[in-house]
């Protein structure tokens, strides 16, 4: 069988998304939406860079809703659930890395649980930061163990592998004084999604997690300027940046959540070190268990930013033909099976 998709939003998430659905053998590009007023009217290959496919880009919600489409892939900046009300009860199932892996009881999803009764519908999350290494994998690696203590998933990421001055400045706050972005709002951004991980993996491990988590922003200076692709960042303004959620059961921490985001590891107080970029899994249990994940970052600082973009891309576009073919509703991964990806054309 053949599903019809539709790309939602076309940056670098989504460009990815529809070389994914170009290149998997049971999914076709009907459509594509764009936020842009110069993007409309543009093939969607060539917004890729890519040949074009004759898809032809609008900027109109209804337009989609009105397509002939099994699914969409929801990918803007900015998640708005008033969007993806529409496109679930006009019939369209949606998956998306930007929101509701594990939504529980969370503010707005008994309406989008009407939504996809309404319009016989599923809505899936995923994603790889959180949407994978955060939930799916501790969940698979916990299967080969026993008498689980603590999870713990973290991130160590090169932010010189992300020059975008405007989001590396003034949303993540490098090059900022530590007092301002003390005040960053990726703690709370960022643990919206994580806590939700902690919240499924608790559930499907069995612990009764107490109601508040634990979460910590620590930083690091520059001790000399440092040249970056988002121009120099000052001695003195913050260089490196550490989140971490916990979630606890009486007071003792059973999942840990880090991210680790570096501008290299030169020249830092404290002297944090980054070593090669990657994602780790730790399970303390019987037997301790660990999984490094390589791959998922782009290989050369300060080239192809898009290749840490591919898995979060594929996740969703794998996913397709699962979530349609799964009853109407939020569904996470503890409702759908196994998902794989496909092999190359030969």
């Amino acid at each position: 069988m053949t599903y019809r998709v539709v790309q939602w939003a076309t940056g670098l998430v989504g460009k990815e998304a529809i070389k994914g659905v170009l290149a998997h053998p049971e999914l076709e590009l009907v459509g594509c939406w764009v936020h842009s007023a110069d993007k409309v009217g543009r093939d969607a290959g060539e917004l890729c860079d890519l040949d074009p496919i004759g898809v032809r880009a609008t900027g109109s919600i209804d337009e989609i809703c009105a397509l002939d489409a099994d699914a969409v892939v929801y990918s803007p900046v900015m998640a708005s659930t008033r969007d993806v009300i529409r496109l679930l009860e006009s019939g369209k199932n949606i998956v998306t890395p930007v929101g509701w892996i594990y939504p529980g009881d969370s503010p707005g999803v008994a309406a989008l649980q009407a939504a996809c009764l309404s319009g016989k519908a599923t809505l899936h999350g995923t994603g790889i930061n959180p949407g994978g290494i955060t939930e799916r994998f501790p969940l698979m690696l916990s299967a080969l163990c026993r008498d689980i203590r603590h999870v713990r998933a973290e991130e160590f990421s090169d932010i010189r592998n992300y020059p975008t001055d405007m989001v590396v400045r003034e949303v993540m706050l490098f090059g900022k004084e530590p007092e301002v972005a003390a005040k960053s709002p990726m703690i709370e951004v960022l643990g919206h999604g994580f806590m939700q991980s902690i919240d499924m993996v608790a559930a499907a491990l069995g612990w009764k997690l107490d109601a508040e988590k634990r979460s910590l922003h620590e930083m690091a200076v520059a001790t000399r300027p440092l040249d970056t692709p988002v121009g120099v960042i000052d001695e003195g303004t913050v260089a490196g940046q550490r989140f971490t959620w916990e979630g606890t059961v009486g007071g003792e921490t059973v999942m840990t959540v880090r991210v680790n985001w570096l501008m290299g590891s030169e020249a830092l107080d404290p002297a944090w070190t980054l070593g090669e970029q990657r994602f780790e899994v730790e399970l303390d249990a019987e037997p301790p268990v660990s999984c490094t994940f390589h791959g998922l970052h782009p290989p050369v600082v300060g080239e192809h930013p898009e290749i840490g973009l591919i898995a979060p891309a594929m996740h969703c576009v794998n996913a397709i033909p699962y979530v349609c073919e799964a009853e109407p509703g939020i569904k996470t991964y503890l409702d759908l099976p196994l998902l794989a990806g496909r092999a190359a054309a030969r």
